[in-house]
């Protein structure tokens, strides 16, 4: 995989639409390790908006196409499809991570904020 990449998206991110990949199997077991998901997000930190990072501290913080959380005690990956037009290849390894290991995969769209009055 290219980590020298430096093609921003056409959609802001805001618009994006974005996978859920869950930390529950197909059967609805808890998939293990437990940091499943920083390891995965961790592997996809160097996909970033301008490219990868080097230097001291490069290596701290997720990319913000990959993003680890937990929702509902669930832990999840969230990917933004950003990074298809990004890195295919880095796509489908995340797409193949999901489906090799039968985790649920839900689709999303972001919506904007609503503006504060």
């Amino acid at each position: 995989m290219s980590t020298s990449h430096t093609h921003a998206p056409s959609k802001p991110l805001s618009a994006s639409r974005e996978i859920f990949i869950q930390g529950l199997t197909r059967q609805g077991r808890v998939f293990r390790p437990s940091d499943w998901a920083e390891r995965l997000a961790g592997a996809m930190s160097c996909f970033r908006p301008g490219g990868a990072v080097g230097g001291p501290g490069a290596h701290i913080g997720y990319s913000p196409y990959c993003v680890p959380t937990t929702i509902d005690g669930v832990k999840c990956v969230v990917v933004n499809e950003a990074l298809r037009e990004i890195e295919p290849r880095a796509w489908d390894f995340v797409m193949s991570f999901a489906r090799d290991n039968e985790l649920q995969v839900i689709e999303a769209c972001l919506l904007p904020d609503a503006p504060r009055a």
